[in-house]
Formats: structure tokens, sequence, C-alpha cells
């Protein structure tokens, strides 16, 4: 068995997060209720680079939707790390559908996201302004877990910037229900904390 820190997770990094507007009918399957405007439901995609001054270090890609909460909250879809570890504890702890992959991230602008048999997509950010101060933000992932759902806080504080961002996804691929899209809104998140899963009581 890998092992893995016990939870909360205490991770540093630096994330390029995008937001998009998807049909309804086009979501994948979820395990609670999408919010939902004029039929379309968010989407957020990320790529995020852990730092090793965290607990773990490693490369993530991941597709996660905005659902019903009791704040803000979120249903991770699909998602791919370059560590096993991470693998482990994310499926095990959190019921989260981690995958491994290749990854390719350069200047922390450009990324490239493959699996053994394809790729899944490709981006590059362009940074603009950002704010001058950190923002916190407290959410939860809901997720399914050996058949009973799970809801896991998140408190992340980062300071953001807005971006342009230039996607291409793989349309024979698990994000396949992105491609042809473009994002509404992207930005870049730098000097993150974050703090995954609840505290020992």
């Amino acid at each position: 068995m890998t092992e893995y820190p016990p939870e909360p997770w205490h991770l540093v990094a630096d994330a390029c997060v995008s937001m998009w507007r998807v049909p309804v009918d086009e979501l994948p399957a979820l395990p609670a209720e999408p919010l939902v405007l004029a039929k379309q439901a968010a989407v957020f995609t990320a790529w995020i680079d852990y730092l090793p001054s965290g607990q773990l270090s490693y490369h993530e890609l991941l597709s996660c939707v905005a659902v019903r909460g009791r704040g803000l909250a979120a249903s991770i879809t699909d998602i791919w790390v370059d560590s096993e570890i991470s693998r482990a504890g994310g499926r095990e702890l959190w019921g989260i559908p981690k995958e491994l992959a290749a990854f390719t991230f350069t200047g922390g602008r450009t990324f490239t996201a493959a699996t053994s048999d394809d790729w899944i997509a490709t981006a590059a950010f362009t940074p603009r302004g950002g704010l001058p101060i950190t923002l916190p933000v407290r959410f939860e992932i809901a997720q399914d877990r050996g058949g009973s759902p799970l809801r896991t806080p998140v408190e992340w504080r980062s300071k953001p910037r807005a971006a342009a961002a230039d996607w291409s996804v793989n349309p024979a691929g698990p994000l396949g229900f992105l491609a042809g899209k473009r994002p509404v809104a992207s930005a870049a998140l730098t000097a993150t904390k974050l703090r995954f899963g609840s505290c020992p009581r």
C-alpha cells in the first residue's frame, strides 16, 4: 500500500484556473446537484504545481463542477496527478477519482497533460493585473466514497491575477465536453497555501 499523509494535507502551490459555462446535459456524471443558471453549469479547470515546501510535491490537472452545498462547493469529475502517493490518498481519504498522467509545465504558464494512451489537454496562460493582497477562500469538495456521499473542507489562500488562457482539449478524451469551448474567465494564483481535509478531533 502506498503511504500518504493523514488529513488534513498542508500544501503550497502555484495554479492557473479557468471557468467555463457548460450546458447541463453535456456534464459528466456528478454525485451532487449542480448549480444551474439558464440551463448551464459552472465548470472549473485547474493546472496546479504543488511545491516542495508543502507536504507533497507533484503536478495536477483537474476539472470540477460547482454544486449545491452549505456554501461554496464543487465536485471533481476528472483529475490527474503524477504522484502515486497523491493518487492513493485522494482516492482513499476523500473519494477523489485521481488518475496518473505525465505533465509538462513550462515557465509556469504553458501546460500539457497526457496519459500513456493519449493527450488530455494543453493550455497557455498570460497573466495580467493582480491584486496586492492574499485572498482566503473556504469551500467543500463533494464526492462519493464507497457509495456514500462525502463533503471535504478546503481552505485556500492565494494572490490572484487575471489571465488570458488559450486551451486545446482532446475532443475524444475525458475532457472532450470542453473541446471547442472557450473559458469565460481565467486567473493565475501564486503564493497559494491550502489545507485539504478535516482536522483531527
